[in-house]
Formats: structure tokens, sequence, C-alpha cells
């Protein structure tokens, strides 16, 4: 059984196709820029939070920065345009720490670029909705057949791009 990670509530949210070909063992984000320069501002902002949060790993889902006094929830993140991705991806963090028994839970989303921040919590019905997420997830990545190419702006800064558009014109 699919062990579901943060990255799959992510790419499900953003692209069907490509939460099939990561959770399959298609793999393109190291070849990506655009992961690349992400990867660089989670790592070269907030330089001190590794020293004042704590990095926690439930149920194989790993949360970089954790501020367990407050019980806050940080994600860095490039620019908000997946943002429903990005709120999806911390929900289920804070849904994972519920299941731990740890209550009161927020989240706090930071586009240091755009000095941007979203602050996300669990809502009602939010339990019932992730537990749908995962079941849709499974589903998806079970399936012998890839989800078809869904051609949306977002898609020319994907790192799946070339692979998905390697005979289409664009």
């Amino acid at each position: 059984m699919l062990n579901l990670t943060a990255t799959h509530i992510n790419y499900y949210h953003v692209c069907h196709r490509k939460l099939w070909l990561f959770a399959n063992g298609i793999q393109m984000e190291h070849t990506s820029e655009t992961v690349a320069e992400g990867k660089l501002i989670g790592e070269t902002t907030y330089t001190d939070r590794s020293q004042q949060y704590t990095e926690v790993e439930v149920d194989g889902i790993k949360i970089d920065f954790y501020d367990a006094k407050n019980k806050v929830v940080h994600e860095v993140k490039k620019s908000d345009k997946v943002e429903k991705a990005h709120i999806a991806q911390v929900k289920y963090y804070i849904y994972k720490l519920g299941q731990q028994g740890i209550a009161g839970v927020t989240g706090l989303i930071e586009y240091p670029k755009m000095r941007q921040r979203e602050t996300v919590q669990l809502e009602h019905g939010d339990e019932e909705m992730i537990q749908t997420w995962e079941t849709s997830i499974r589903d998806i990545v079970n399936s012998e057949i890839c989800p078809p190419l869904l051609r949306k702006p977002i898609c020319k800064q994907c790192s799946y791009f070339d692979f998905c558009y390697v005979e289409e014109p664009v």
C-alpha cells in the first residue's frame, strides 16, 4: 500500500498526471530549474529556523519546520501560483499531527519573494475531505493508465514539461 506524503497531496491538487508519474517512479524534479530555485529559497531564507524549530516526521511525512511551542507548521514556498495545493499540503500536515494526538496545530505558508504569508488551519469538514483525497490519490496512482495531459498554463513551469510535451506542439 502506498505511503502517502505531502508531495502526493500537493501534486494531486496541481495535476493528476504529475501525481501518477511521480508515484510510479518517474521523477523529473532533479532536472528542473524551478525546483532548484525553490529549494534554494527554502535553504537560504529564514536560516535561523533550524535552531528555533524542529524537523518532525510522522507516518513518513516530513515537516521541515515545526514550532512545537506554538504548534505551528511553517512551510516556505517560492510563489503562490498553486496556493491551493500549498494549503492542501499544510492541512495534510496538520491532519497527520492531529492523528498523533497533537491538537490545536495551525500552519503558516510563507512566500519570501512575495513578502506574503497565508495562515492555514483545519476547518469543519476538512478531515473528511482529506480522507477523500487519500482515496482518490490511491486510485490515481494505482491505475494502469497515466492520466491525460491537461494543457494548463502552469505546465510551462513544471519539472515534467519536457516529458509531457515531448511530441506535442506547445
